[in-house]
């Protein structure tokens, strides 16, 4: 299956970067990591968030067809890491979308937030408001960490300056949505399912994992992990490359320590992958006798002293097990040593020759390991195979593309293999076009999925029948 054109025309008309910062601070990403075995388990989460979190409303609001109710809370993240949340993320903020009319029973969806949804207007006005006047359904707007009210002053638009800022965010949401519906099963809501389109997608999954007990859930132009999104996805095109491959390549921590830490290791692992660059030996047959030279020897772990290779007088890269690997301070003619990525040509201004440039093969190298490492960062954190699976996995549609450019489905594990029994849908053309023009199929999947679960355990009620 092909990409939308519109995908990728579209990801083109956008200039901002992504993890200008870069990959964050190492040991944000070790608590982060080391919490996931926690949210990752739904045994052990039973009594993180109790039921009765104070929740707050704070402002009422009555509409024509509807009453608007907003609300806040502390997220429970910042119990379990502090300082981990920017101080403006600390309080989660939500919309809460109530029919004037119930048709029968009470149900409520949370809708967490994609890519780029600020506030709560987009939700409100694409679901929120015809949820209401289709099905009587009520909606609930929780807004994203490092989204609107709750946007850092230094972060430029949507664009989060760590690769650490979007693990956080998940971890937040896992935990504020346990919030949000202890709550609402407090004030009598029944039924309540979970629901995001793209990146909410992935986080209402998620979140989805971690709830003890059957719940109806509709991931939207989503899929198995956002690792493609950020690798293989046209938005990995928007991503610092040069900011993640600089701090892989002079802060040995990011390998020696945090790479230890990612432990999927499904068929669609990242660790199959990242050992794959160039050994030694392919080198001295690509580059020749005249390119390497043995007199600078630096350590080789694993393979003893000795082993040494010189590329353009100023960048040396050594080997360590089966791969390239970092590259260390240049010295200029003065003897002085300078941080500094290799060249991509050579000093002497000579044009490169093409599979003879040993600076770009280990420039391509690096960029090859730090992909490799995004891989098993966004896996670590967000592929559905490191969490537990939902109690009632028939109880879950997803609405996926089949042209999408964003959420690439080739090398990664189908969500029907880790979700046996949940359903897909899928829609003509690209995850743009589906998100401007689908919406309606989007809500489809919802009325569906609960209309499912009352069929199933109709023992506190049914919903009267939603729109076909």
């Amino acid at each position: 299956m092909g990409v939308s054109r519109l995908d990728v025309f579209y990801r083109r008309l956008l200039l901002t970067k992504l993890f200008i910062g870069g990959w964050g601070k190492p040991e944000d990403l070790k608590r982060i990591f080391e919490f996931r075995k926690v949210v990752g388990d739904r045994e052990k989460c039973k009594s993180l968030v109790p039921k009765d979190y104070p929740v707050y409303i704070s402002k009422t609001e009555d509409l024509s067809d509807c009453q608007i109710l907003e609300g806040f809370f502390l997220s429970p993240l910042e119990h379990f890491l502090p300082g981990i949340l920017p101080p403006e993320a600390v309080k989660a903020r939500f919309q809460f979308i109530l029919p004037k009319r119930w048709q029968k029973n009470r149900p409520v969806c949370i809708h967490l937030a994609g890519t780029g949804d600020h506030f709560f207007w987009r939700r409100r006005t694409l679901m929120a408001r015809p949820m209401i006047r289709e099905a009587g359904m009520a909606s609930l707007l929780l807004e994203n960490p490092y989204y609107g009210y709750r946007k850092p002053k230094d972060q430029l638009r949507s664009c989060l300056k760590n690769v650490s800022d979007l693990l956080v965010m998940g971890s937040a949401l896992i935990l504020e949505s346990t919030v949000l519906l202890h709550w609402l099963e407090g004030q009598g809501y029944w039924p309540l399912g979970m629901t995001g389109i793209s990146m909410g997608g992935y986080m209402a999954s998620l979140a989805a994992t971690n709830w003890p007990k059957p719940i109806p859930l509709i991931p939207c132009l989503s899929w198995s992990t956002a690792s493609t999104v950020f690798t293989t996805g046209v938005l990995s095109r928007a991503i610092n490359w040069t900011a993640l491959e600089r701090q892989y390549a002079f802060n040995s921590v990011y390998e020696e320590e945090i790479l230890s830490l990612l432990q999927y290791c499904g068929a669609d692992s990242f660790k199959k992958e990242l050992l794959k660059n160039a050994s030694l030996g392919r080198l001295l047959d690509l580059f020749g006798d005249h390119r390497v030279s043995s007199s600078h020897n630096v350590e080789a772990g694993g393979r003893g002293r000795g082993h040494g290779l010189l590329i353009d007088k100023s960048t040396e890269a050594f080997e360590t097990g089966d791969k390239i690997h970092k590259f260390t301070n240049s010295v200029d003619s003065s003897g002085t040593t300078r941080d500094s990525l290799p060249r991509s040509r050579p000093a002497d201004n000579t044009p490169p020759r093409k599979g003879m440039d040993p600076a770009g093969c280990c420039r391509t190298s690096l960029h090859r390991e730090s992909v490799g490492f995004m891989k098993g960062v966004m896996d670590e954190c967000t592929h559905m195979a490191n969490f537990s699976v939902p109690v009632d996995t028939s109880l879950i549609i997803v609405v996926q593309a089949k042209e999408d450019a964003y959420v690439p489905r080739t090398g990664v594990l189908s969500l029907r293999d880790i979700w046996p029994e949940c359903e897909v849908r899928y829609l003509s053309g690209g995850h743009i076009s589906a998100y401007l023009f689908k919406q309606n199929v989007f809500r489809q999947a919802i009325y569906d999925t609960f209309n499912r679960f009352c069929l199933k355990y109709p023992n506190q009620g049914s919903l009267k029948t939603l729109p076909p």
